[in-house]
Order: C-alpha cells, then sequence, then structure tokens
C-alpha cells in the first residue's frame, strides 16, 4: 500500500524522495497489473512504470545527485505519478470511479504525466545540468552579488535555463519571468551560457497557446538576436516560421518584437532567403502599412536587408513591395523608416530593369526628390535616383526638380551622398543641351571642390562628371573661372595605381589646354613631370597634352628671351 512507504514532505531530502519513488514503483505496478479494465490504457501505464526504475538509476548516480535543486523536484513530480498511478488502478479494481469516460480521461491524463516525467528526466541528464551544484534560486542570485563568483552565476543560470525544457507549461512560464528579469540585469552571463538547447526550448515557448508566454519568450529571442551571438542557432532551431506567425497574427508587443528579431536576423543573406521561403514577405510588408512606428520601422528594414539579396527582388515585387516602400518615403512614422525605404528602392533598382520601370509608374522618382529636400539628403535616396535617371527622360527630370535636388546634395550630402549625385550627373548628362543645364544649375564650382575630397572615389566620379560636362563650352568657362580648378586636376595626374582618376583629370585638362593662363598654371603645377609618366602608361590624351604643354613651355622661355 501506498501507507507502506516512507513518509515524506517537501522539507525531505533529495535521498528520502529517491527512496519514497523507489518503493512507489513495484506498488504501482502491482496493482496496474492486477487491472483488468481498459487494458489498452493500463498496457501503456505499465509500459512507463518499468522504465522508471532505470531513470531513477541513473538520474541517482551521478556524484551531484544530491546537490541539484531540480533532482529533487522531479522525483516529487514522479512520486506524484506513481501516487495517481496506484490510485487509480485502486478504483479501477473496485470499480468505483464516475463513469467509464471520466475514468478513460484521467488515465489518459496520467500517461502525459508520465510521459512528462520521463521526458523531463532525461534531458536534466542530457544537459549536464547534474554536474553542477547550485544556489537557491532567485533572480537576485542568478544576477549576482559582489560576493558571488562568475562560476556561480553562470550555474545558477543554466539552472535557470533548464526549466525552461522541464515541468510543466506553468513551470515554464515561471523560468520564463525569472530569465526575463536576469536578462535585464545580467544578459553578459545569460549569454555566456546559453546552449542550444535552450535556445531550443525557447522556439517551443513561441508557439504557446498563451498569449503573454510568447511575449515574453519573443522578447528573450529579440535579445538573443540582437546580441549577434545566437543567430545560427535560432536559425537552426527553426525560429524563423514563428517569428514570422507572429509578425503575421501576433499581439502588438508580439509583432514588434518578431519584427526586430527578422531585423536582425535577415542582415544575413541566407537568412534573408530562407525569410521569403517561409512566406515571411507578405507580413513584414504588411507590417510596414499598418505597424506602430517601432514595429514600421523593423520591418523596412527587414525587407531592406532582403532586398538586397538580387535573386529574391522579384518575389519582393510580386508581393507590392515598391509601392509600400514609395509611401513610407512620404509617409513613414520614424526619420528610419524612410531611410529603410530609400535604401530598399536602391536595391530594388539596382539592375532590374523591370522593377526600375515599376518605380517610376508608382511615382517613385518624385518620392525620392521630394526626401531629398531634408537638411541631410540620404546617400541611399540619391543612389536610387541614380539608378533611375536613365529610365526617365531629361525633359521629366528637369520638370521634376531633379538639378536643384543635386546641387543641395552636392553642397550639404554626405561624402556617400556626393559621389551618387556626381555619378548620377554622370548617368543624365546624355545630351548637350542637359549638360549646359547641369552646369547652369550651379554643379560645377561644387564639383570642383570635390576634387579635394579625401576618399580617391569620390575625387574619381568628380573628375568622370567634369569630363562629361566640360565638353560644353558654358561649362568650361565656369571650370577657368575656378581657381582651384587647375591645381586640383594636377593633383589627380598622380600616376599611383590607387589613383582612378587620372584618366578624367587628363581629359578635363585638355580640354581647357587652349587657355594660355590655364597652360601656364599647369606648367607651373608640375603638370609636365606627370604628363611625361602618364604618357609612358598609355593613358588617352596625355602624349597630346604633354606635347602641347611641352610647345608653351619653350615659347614661354623664347618669349622670356
Amino acid at each position: 500500500m501506498v501507507e507502506d512507504a516512507v513518509a515524506v514532505d517537501a522539507s525531505c531530502s533529495t535521498e528520502d524522495w529517491l527512496l519514497h519513488a523507489k518503493e512507489l514503483v513495484p506498488i504501482a505496478l502491482d496493482k496496474a497489473r492486477e487491472v483488468k479494465g481498459f487494458p489498452t490504457r493500463w498496457k501503456m501505464i505499465i509500459s512507463r512504470l518499468e522504465q522508471i526504475p532505470s531513470m531513477l538509476s541513473n538520474l541517482s548516480s551521478h556524484p551531484c545527485f544530491s546537490k541539484n535543486a531540480l533532482c529533487k523536484e522531479q522525483l516529487q513530480a514522479v512520486s506524484n505519478s506513481l501516487r495517481d498511478a496506484i490510485k487509480s488502478a485502486e478504483l479501477c479494481l473496485k470499480e468505483k470511479y464516475e463513469g467509464k469516460l471520466q475514468m478513460q480521461s484521467d488515465l489518459d491524463a496520467l500517461i502525459g504525466k508520465m510521459d512528462l516525467n520521463l521526458r523531463d528526466c532525461g534531458l536534466l541528464i542530457k544537459t549536464g545540468m547534474l554536474g553542477e551544484a547550485t544556489l537557491p534560486l532567485t533572480v537576485a542570485s542568478v544576477s549576482g552579488s559582489v560576493e558571488q563568483s562568475d562560476s556561480a552565476a553562470h550555474n545558477n543560470i543554466r539552472e535557470l535555463l533548464a526549466r525552461l525544457q522541464i515541468g510543466h507549461l506553468e513551470a515554464k512560464h515561471k523560468a520564463l519571468d525569472s530569465v526575463v528579469e536576469v536578462m535585464k540585469e545580467d544578459e553578459k552571463n545569460v549569454l555566456a551560457v546559453m546552449s542550444r538547447s535552450n535556445i531550443a526550448a525557447l522556439v517551443q515557448l513561441l508557439t504557446a497557446t498563451s498569449t503573454r508566454i510568447r511575449e515574453k519568450t519573443v522578447t528573450v529571442i529579440c535579445s538573443l538576436a540582437e546580441s549577434g551571438s545566437c543567430e545560427d542557432w535560432l536559425v537552426s532551431e527553426g525560429v524563423l516560421p514563428a517569428l514570422i506567425r507572429l509578425v503575421e497574427s501576433g499581439s502588438a508587443v508580439g509583432k514588434e518584437k518578431a519584427a526586430i528579431s527578422l531585423q536582425r536576423l535577415s542582415m544575413s543573406a541566407e537568412t534573408s532567403r530562407e525569410i521569403v521561403g517561409h512566406g515571411g514577405v507578405c507580413p513584414l510588408v504588411e507590417l510596414c502599412q499598418t505597424g506602430d512606428s517601432v514595429s514600421q520601422a523593423a520591418a523596412a528594414c527587414s525587407l531592406k536587408n532582403i532586398s538586397a539579396v538580387p535573386e529574391v527582388r522579384q518575389v519582393l515585387a510580386e508581393q507590392g513591395i515598391v509601392r509600400v516602400m514609395i509611401n513610407l518615403l512620404t509617409c513613414g512614422m520614424l526619420l528610419g523608416s524612410k531611410e529603410y525605404a530609400a535604401e530598399c528602392l536602391q536595391n530594388l533598382t539596382a539592375s532590374n530593369e523591370s522593377l526600375k520601370r515599376s518605380v517610376v509608374s508608382e511615382g517613385g522618382v518624385r518620392s525620392l526628390l521630394a526626401y531629398l529636400d531634408g537638411p541631410l539628403p540620404q546617400e541611399s535616396a540619391v543612389a536610387a535616383l541614380r539608378n533611375l535617371v536613365g529610365s526617365v527622360s531629361e525633359t521629366t527630370l528637369v520638370s521634376l526638380g531633379l538639378l536643384p535636388r543635386l546641387v543641395h546634395v552636392l553642397k550639404s550630402g554626405s561624402s556617400g551622398a556626393q559621389q551618387a549625385a556626381a555619378s548620377a550627373i554622370c548617368r543624365v548628362c546624355s545630351s548637350t543641351e542637359m549638360k549646359k543645364l547641369v552646369g547652369e544649375a550651379g554643379c560645377i564650382p561644387l564639383l570642383v571642390k570635390m576634387l579635394e575630397a579625401k576618399p580617391s572615389s569620390a575625387r574619381g566620379i568628380s573628375a568622370q562628371a567634369l569630363a562629361s560636362l566640360m565638353t560644353v563650352s558654358y561649362n568650361r568657362r565656369e571650370v577657368k573661372k575656378d581657381d582651384k580648378s587647375v591645381p586640383n586636376l594636377v593633383q589627380l595626374l598622380d600616376p599611383s595605381p590607387q589613383n582612378n582618376a587620372k584618366k578624367y583629370a587628363v581629359t578635363c585638362l585638355g580640354l581647357i589646354s587652349s587657355s594660355k593662363k590655364c597652360k601656364k598654371l599647369m606648367i607651373s603645377y608640375g603638370a609636365i613631370g606627370y604628363l611625361k609618366k602618364l604618357t609612358e602608361m598609355d593613358i588617352p590624351g596625355a602624349q597630346k597634352l604633354h606635347e602641347r604643354l611641352e610647345r608653351g613651355k619653350l615659347r614661354s622661355l623664347f618669349g622670356k628671351k
């Protein structure tokens, strides 16, 4: 009988609970084997009872068995299941149960409890938790004190994380609450001991029926994703479908944290492809239109990251991303949302002609130009415009106000934005009339100033833009007026391999070499020496300009005599 087993209560030691469970097993088995009713269910119960002795042996054989709080809790749970089995067997033997259906339901619940006991004890053994002695578990002890060593803190956190995998849902919920608090206080130590099995347990909790559990779980997963240390484990354990479902149908908190998690994870091109494969584009596009400011920005950034992968851009277009990103440029709640939208449009229009036409037809050029009116024009918007100018007529670009925006960027933009603007000028100037309009808009002095920029790429693209513009006489006059133009261009004759502007500098100087003043300046700043080396390197136009300057130098010498 149960009464013959050793009496125990919560204050008893782990060894006492082990002895109690061992004594209950044969009693439960004998009773179960006597039952004649519900044979299928009792056969299943007997099968599980027969597994308990070896499980108890494995659990108790570890030298640190008695020091681990989880062992005692598991033995208590096993003992409760054994007592329930004995009680149910006695009821079946005496046929004193409340209806056949109720007893069937009770036996099914008992089988579920025993399965959970066996699974949890197996997990406890596999996780390696038995090798670590633990202190009484509180949030305060986990987050650490001055006296507590890192090792003790790590042990406490390991036990706490193990509780996410062991026990019924309510117990896991309680453990999850503690994990959320610990992440706030001691994220570094949590990350230090986080294992793949812990990640797997968290991913499983993302699909819990409780909204609160899902919200807390995705909050922890969001922190893990943002830490940058668990991305591979998160993805391999199947977090993407669960996050996508939360973006699609979760609570406001769930959507926000899931979107932020996807924002971080989508920085990997491979993960971006997986997000697309799991159907993540449509929920993210929808969130851009319906989410709050933070969720909208996170969704926009996720889509921006995904759009960097060329082979998925058509899928994005089919889900209506072009119109959504153009709307964000105009109506985005946060500045960040608008920046992400501009970057996304830049990626989408990088090479795909169909997508370029789509952006143009949806009014993307007008929206990008309006976005550039801010005090700090962004490189991404200028780069998107650079990608699009070849798909729009010059007349339309001028009427939409492209040229004053380019001037604004050259004056006020970052180095990257200025380079994108100079590149746009190179692409848009396909006719003499357009080149003249660009010059008249005031771009020449700003491009001359760019020749002094520190990045060699900036010097190169500005020299290329000037070489194109200076085929028009008006623009050549503007270059001649600028006292810094010749000195800056001569400096770009440097023959070093790192200088990618030299061929354009040769072209620019050649176009103004008919001016005596400019020739004198070229000679005085050392152009002949540079050109001699560039001639040897077969740089187009270098020999002709070198000969012209040499003749000018001789005339100057004879003139002095």
